[in-house]
C-alpha cells in the first residue's frame, strides 16, 4: 500500500466533504435522534460504499480509456462545475 497515496486521498476527500450536503444531512439527522452513534455508522457506511463504487468504477475505466483522457474529462468537469458556481443561472429565479 502506498502511504502517500492514502494520505493525499484522505486529505482531499476529508476537505471536500467538510460542509457539504452529506455532512449537513448527518447533522440534521443526528439532531433529531438520541442515537448519534447509529447516525455515524449509517453515514460512514454510505460514504464508504459511495467511495468503493467510485474506486471500482475508476479502476475499470482506467482499463478501457487512457488515463490522460480520464484526467482531461475530470478536469473539464471540475471547470464546468466551478464556472457554474461562480456564475449561477438567474433564469430559475421567481419574480413573485
Amino acid at each position: 500500500m502506498s502511504l502517500p497515496l492514502v494520505v493525499s486521498t484522505f486529505a482531499t476527500i476529508f476537505l471536500a466533504e467538510l460542509g457539504d450536503k452529506t455532512q449537513l444531512a448527518t447533522v440534521a439527522i443526528s439532531g433529531t435522534t438520541k442515537r448519534p452513534l447509529a447516525v455515524f455508522i449509517g453515514s460512514s457506511s454510505a460514504l464508504v460504499l459511495a467511495s468503493l463504487l467510485g474506486a471500482i468504477t475508476g479502476g475499470s475505466l482506467a482499463n478501457l480509456i487512457p488515463r490522460d483522457s480520464i484526467q482531461l474529462v475530470a478536469s473539464l468537469g471540475f471547470i464546468v462545475i466551478g464556472t457554474r458556481l461562480l456564475w449561477p443561472d438567474d433564469t430559475n429565479e421567481n419574480d413573485d
